[in-house]
């Protein structure tokens, strides 16, 4: 329990202000992997070392934008570092709808697992929304973001924050909700031609 704590620096470039960074909880070939947004595409930078030195940053580019014909149309950013589960990354999230304004919801995501920007699939719909009441009664009414997550007797375990001002925690079947996020099944294409 001693430990050797180094000043911190920061990686972000100054006076730029930037939220929900993630490392993810392995190396990805053999390189450290900071996945720093989610919009307008997954973003991450690859480091040998984590030992940034004063003035190297990572340049992030926040964009707030997400699938306009979805409930996920303002992405915010990345919850709980990504869960590493055998059909890829499992990444939680937090966006918003413009038709909903002002209430933020819990996404799920599937990432490659050796290309993590590659997305193979993503929920319909929210995994988690601020519809009780103690979700809406605090500091940010209708807020809810995962701080943290875990996987536990086949159980994904979701610690959320509610209005900013509680904690609170849900569990979902980890195999239903993998399944859930892998793309559909699609027919090979026919070997036949028409004459």
């Amino acid at each position: 329990r001693r430990w050797d704590w180094k000043p911190p620096v920061l990686i972000s470039p100054l006076h730029e202000a930037h939220k929900n960074w993630v490392v993810f909880p392995e190396p990805i070939a053999g390189r450290f992997a900071v996945l720093h947004g989610i919009s307008p595409g997954i973003m991450i930078d690859y480091h040998e070392a984590l030992d940034f030195d004063a003035g190297e940053h990572i340049a992030s580019h926040y964009a707030c934008s997400g699938r306009d014909d979805a409930w996920d149309n303002r992405l915010r950013g990345a919850g709980p570092p990504p869960i590493k589960t055998p059909a890829g990354w499992l990444l939680l999230y937090h966006a918003m709808d413009r038709r909903d304004p002002g209430r933020y919801k819990l996404g799920a995501m599937l990432l490659d697992l050796y290309d993590p920007c590659r997305i193979l699939g993503r929920l319909a719909h929210p995994l988690l929304e601020p519809d009780e009441r103690y979700e809406n009664e605090g500091l940010k009414s209708g807020v809810i973001y995962a701080c943290g997550a875990v996987v536990s007797g086949g159980l994904l375990h979701v610690y959320y924050g509610g209005a900013d001002t509680v904690v609170c925690a849900g569990t979902v079947p980890l195999d239903s909700l993998l399944a859930e996020l892998l793309p559909a099944a699609r027919p090979a294409p026919s070997s036949r031609t028409r004459r």
